[in-house]
């Protein structure tokens, strides 16, 4: 039986019926496509047809369908059935990996005969039921009629270019998306800290640029439950070290998010807006706030969150837990440059926090980081004078410590 004699439309192998895969199998078989599906893990879509291996799904597809995890999933999954690929066979690749598996999955498809096109995708499993994802298309070739009938079936087609740039483009999105997370986790603690409720809370920023963001994931993140995952944080965190691999500048991006993983504040298998959830036993109030954009490693953050502490308690040992035994604290005092070693800086603090520290407010600013070197800004409200420190920091062993401090003194502005 020729592939043409049951529809007129493409038949498709879809290989990885995780959440979206499944979803795509779905999608095409409603649309009147012959479908066939595999799955490593033996997982099955109710009413398509399931095959026991990936070979056998192939045999009869004009478009074979990839939605798995990762770079390595996919090369072992191409693997296995390049050799039962027929000539007039498109694989479309809808996984996201990094630039260069793109490129050596693009190779080793084309020296079966067959064509690949490389298809990462913007969405949920809603944009799929819906038709509606973005979906990003590299090729080095062109690839025919009946992969074009199953990617404008999923949704809008964005050409990019080459494999390569279709790659990236989407590890590029999904930078974006983990910037987006991790800045509504800040707004999140900033509307704690000004004492707004979380409903309220939720319904401003929906107003805001991150509405779509919240809007999507509002009975999630108001019922704190994550489990019914469109966007996981295991896949965040692989993509974004896939995107780290290639831009520096997400390093931090993707520290932030595996810090949270690996302390357990979002579960691998949580939706990512679990990044949000405030972290257990992190005393992270003290009145102080990250400015949005500094995703620095926790790690690098803990210093200076001791620092914080020190001056929002008065207890002098959060200063010893900051700073090197060595440091040293400096600038200009009433006129006059003083230099203070760490004890003379901690004899300053007797124990209690200051009259008006439900009134002080603390912000960190900005931290880079460089190898094993630091450097941060924090700027403080203390009563009438506003604080700006500059800090220099190393990581020592495992943590990071505060090697000196300088800071300017000047008078508080209030708005009237």
């Amino acid at each position: 039986m020729t592939r043409s004699e049951t529809s007129s439309l493409p038949s498709v192998a879809v290989l990885g019926l995780g959440r979206m895969g499944a979803a795509m199998a779905r999608r095409l078989h409603s649309r009147g496509h012959p479908v066939v599906t595999w799955s490593r893990s033996g997982r099955i879509v109710d009413d398509l047809t399931s095959v026991a291996s990936p070979s056998a799904a192939v045999g009869t597809a004009d478009v074979v369908l990839l939605c798995l995890f990762d770079g390595p999933a996919c090369s072992a999954v191409v693997t296995s059935v390049r050799d039962h690929l027929d000539a007039g066979t498109v694989v479309v690749n809808t996984s996201t990996v990094g630039v260069h598996e793109a490129v050596a999955l693009d190779a080793d498809v084309r020296g079966s005969g067959a064509a690949y096109v490389h298809a990462p995708v913007m969405g949920s499993v809603p944009a799929v039921q819906s038709g509606a994802l973005t979906v990003l298309v590299g090729s080095g070739e062109a690839y025919g009629a009946p992969a074009s009938t199953v990617l404008d079936g999923l949704g809008d087609v964005l050409r990019c270019g080459a494999v390569a740039d279709a790659a990236a483009a989407k590890l590029l999105a999904n930078g974006v998306l983990g910037g987006a997370v991790l800045n509504l986790r800040d707004a999140l603690i900033r509307a704690e800290e000004l004492g707004i409720q979380p409903g309220p809370a939720l319904s401003v920023l929906e107003r805001t640029i991150l509405g779509r963001l919240v809007g999507g994931k509002r009975d999630a993140l108001e019922k704190g439950d994550f489990s019914d995952a469109d966007f996981t944080v295991g896949a965040l965190a692989k993509d974004l070290t896939l995107l780290a691999a290639h831009a520096r500048s997400a390093e931090g991006l993707r520290d932030s998010v595996i810090g949270a993983r690996d302390r357990g504040v979002a579960g691998p298998d949580d939706d990512i807006v679990a990044l949000c959830a405030v972290e257990p036993g992190v005393d992270r109030p003290h009145r102080l706030s990250i400015a949005p954009g500094v995703t620095a490693a926790p790690e690098v953050l803990a210093p200076l969150e001791a620092y914080v502490a020190g001056h929002a308690t008065g207890d002098a040992s959060h200063h010893r837990r900051a700073f090197l035994p060595t440091a040293h604290i400096e600038g200009v005092r009433d006129g006059e440059l003083v230099s203070w070693p760490l004890d003379d800086f901690c004899t300053l603090f007797k124990g209690q926090p200051a009259a008006d520290e439900t009134q002080r407010r603390r912000r960190i600013d900005r931290v880079e980081v460089a190898g094993s070197v630091a450097n941060a800004t924090l700027t403080l409200h203390h009563g009438a004078d506003v604080f700006t420190d500059l800090f220099l920091l190393v990581r020592v062993g495992e943590g990071w410590r505060i090697a000196n401090k300088a800071y300017h003194r000047s008078p508080s502005v209030i708005d009237g």
